[in-house]
């Protein structure tokens, strides 16, 4: 057990080492308790248009039960306050959304938040409310199902009079179930497909009454052939693979969505400084375009990088041929899928091109490495 975002989280459980842990997940299916992550709702007649101001997003065409990956950024500099994810649960007048962030920013976005729907409610607005999802003082409790028999494993604990087709679940959409529990049925649950793993999954939002029963009957139903318990280190290995960043290491309030390589948050639609208004803006819609066709660029963007030797960790410098420092790495770890050490990190615009031979210093020592592209691993989300 280790500190992690203002919890005691598990690294691994004592059946399974990490590695094995890891496997397990790609090649049957894990739980993975991510209570710690933060969820809120965000209502009111005003809720879409206060979440579009600041977000890239464009939540006017997401429909109820789907679901978007995308960051709170702030005014001017466009950098990241939190990565997180949105889902549309109602449409209008309600205009009821399922937001969640990390739990190491609990604090910090909570603020930004409230400064920002403070600003909001004292102009011509409409109203927004945003609150944390809670049950009688209680945070709702959030399991990952992540792993090829997901599916399945849900499929067998779905309550009788729930008729959701799976067939028809596409990674990114969300819908209410019920689970058959030994106390009856559950109160509904949110489960949105997807996951942090590059694995088809589900994220299960459930009432805190009901977190640990869920998880333990889930347990019981899969049988320890199936489903086991992964903690931390698995979650960290599993989601290098997949190329997702991790805030505070891959992310940061400096940071711009651009540079990240998230530019597929930013809608379409909103890509014109006069059209978006969204925070930030002015900065990162110019970064969408080169300089050479006018726009400004960036001068670094997030890269992978396969590392030969010792693995790279964070903070390592990244070398060019010539011997200059290009860039840092931001995380780094052996991954046990390829049998080969992965890294990410930010790197001058103009040596990020997949293929391009770096060197990566390692404990004092240059290793060869090569920018690659991500994921590392291919996913296996479920489109039909």
């Amino acid at each position: 057990m280790v500190p992690f975002g203002g919890y005691s989280m598990p690294v691994q459980y004592s059946d399974l080492s990490i590695a094995e842990s890891h496997h397990w997940t790609r090649e049957k299916c894990s739980i993975f308790d991510v209570g710690h992550m933060v969820q809120y709702h965000v209502d009111g007649p005003g809720a879409e248009s206060f979440l579009e101001s600041v977000t890239p997003s464009g939540l006017k065409d997401l429909a109820p039960g789907q679901s978007t990956l995308s960051a709170l950024l702030h005014p001017k500099t466009g950098g990241t306050v939190d990565d997180c994810m949105i889902t549309r649960l109602e449409e209008g007048p309600k205009h009821l959304f399922y937001v969640v962030t990390n739990a190491g920013n609990r604090q910090k976005d909570y603020d930004f938040l409230s400064s920002a729907l403070d600003k909001w409610e004292n102009t011509v607005n409409p109203a927004a409310y945003i609150r944390h999802l809670e049950a009688e003082g209680e945070p709702f409790g959030l399991i990952a199902l992540q792993g090829p028999l997901a599916a399945e494993i849900l499929q067998s604990a779905l309550s009788p009079d729930c008729k959701v087709d799976l067939s028809t679940w596409y990674f990114g959409t969300a819908k209410h179930i019920t689970l058959s529990v030994p106390s009856g049925e559950t109160h509904p649950i949110v489960a949105s497909r997807g996951g942090y793993t590059g694995e088809d999954g589900f994220e299960l939002s459930i009432q805190p009454s009901q977190t640990v029963e869920v998880t333990k009957r889930l347990l019981e139903l899969a049988g320890k052939d199936k489903l086991r318990l992964a903690g931390l280190g698995a979650r960290d290995s599993l989601r290098l693979e997949a190329g997702m960043c991790l805030y505070g290491h891959d992310l940061d309030d400096t940071t711009t969505p651009v540079e990240a390589g998230l530019n597929f948050i930013i809608a379409k639609n909103r890509r014109n400084v006069e059209g978006s208004g969204f925070n930030g803006a002015e900065t990162i819609v110019p970064q969408l375009v080169p300089v050479s066709k006018g726009g400004t660029g960036v001068s670094r963007r997030r890269v992978g990088l396969i590392v030969e030797g010792a693995p790279a960790r964070e903070g390592a410098e990244i070398v060019s041929a010539e011997g200059d420092v290009i860039g840092r790495v931001t995380s780094g770890c052996p991954s046990p899928t390829l049998k080969k050490n992965v890294a990410m990190g930010y790197i001058t615009d103009g040596k990020h091109k997949s293929g391009t031979e770096v060197q990566v210093v390692v404990r004092g020592k240059k290793r060869k490495a090569v920018v690659s592209k991500m994921p590392f691993v291919p996913p296996k989300y479920y489109r039909g």
